[in-house]
């Protein structure tokens, strides 16, 4: 009898961590979300943050979303978008997307883009106009333009909310303590100051 609880309890630890993990953005149950008394038309389906956007020139990376945050038609249907914009020499820093993978398209110039996968392994490629590249879901991911001429590039994300976590500003901006980080990075607490001050000058 003993022995068959053992066996039965084995199994069961055995199935539950072969159950495949499903995150994401939940299922709805509609074909739409829209919010209460609100008279949905074609308007709602319809974005146009976008629209002069590419006239633009900035001065640094500059990145336009639209999330379920800027477009509520977003909700529930598991998708967003930004527009990069990246002046020559500018990047995108070490950033990771917790609930989204992430598929670029470079539209315009030049880009160099990689990801460090759970292994530490660094994935890089040189892209070209016409050029997709995927980062997965959660990993940390860069890009950017060594070229002296601007890049434009388009997102699309597996989530209404991908949501973004900068690396260095995570880091070296939220209040982790001097002592703590200069141990971390093996660096003395002025070294960790200085990066804290080149941090908020951008």
């Amino acid at each position: 009898m003993i022995l068959n609880c053992i066996i039965y309890i084995l199994f069961q630890v055995h199935a539950f961590n072969n159950t495949p993990a499903v995150a994401g953005d939940p299922d709805i149950i509609y074909d739409f979300v829209s919010p209460q008394n609100y008279s949905v038309n074609g308007s709602f389906f319809t974005y146009t943050g976008f629209r002069g956007v590419l006239d633009q020139i900035p001065l640094s990376f500059k990145a336009t979303k639209v999330t379920v945050v800027e477009f509520p038609a977003l909700s529930g249907q598991s998708i967003s978008y930004a527009l990069f914009q990246y002046p020559g020499g500018s990047i995108n820093p070490p950033h990771i997307h917790p609930r989204a993978a992430e598929l670029l398209f470079l539209v315009s110039g030049s880009l160099q883009v990689g990801f460090v996968d759970t292994k530490r392994t660094l994935y890089t490629q040189n892209l070209q106009p016409g050029d997709v590249f995927i980062f997965p879901k959660g990993l940390i991911h860069y890009q950017y333009n060594p070229q002296s001429a601007s890049a434009t590039a388009i997102s699309g994300f597996g989530s209404a909310n991908a949501g973004t976590v900068s690396i260095p500003l995570s880091v070296f901006s939220t209040g982790i303590d001097d002592v703590i980080l200069a141990k971390a990075f093996k660096i003395d607490t002025y070294t960790v100051k200085k990066i804290r001050s080149g941090l908020n000058k951008s």
